[in-house]
């Protein structure tokens, strides 16, 4: 259920900002088809992925986290 709620999240926040899922993954360093598969909760991401991606929002971890 987190991965799911983390990964809606992390959809919600890219498509905010008008990135597509290859962009977003370029701008962060991380395959694209990794990020998908986070989008759609079937990745056990780790910590220096989930810092990668607060940082391509340009948010803190908490943040990312926030509302979920």
């Amino acid at each position: 259920m987190i991965k799911k709620k983390f990964g809606n999240r992390v959809r919600e926040l890219r498509t905010q900002a008008n990135l597509s899922q290859e962009k977003f993954s370029l701008l962060i360093d991380m395959d694209r088809t990794y990020l998908a598969s986070v989008e759609n909760g079937r990745r056990n991401i780790s910590l220096e992925n989930i810092a990668k991606i607060a940082d391509g929002f340009h948010i803190t971890i908490e943040e990312l986290f926030k509302g979920m």
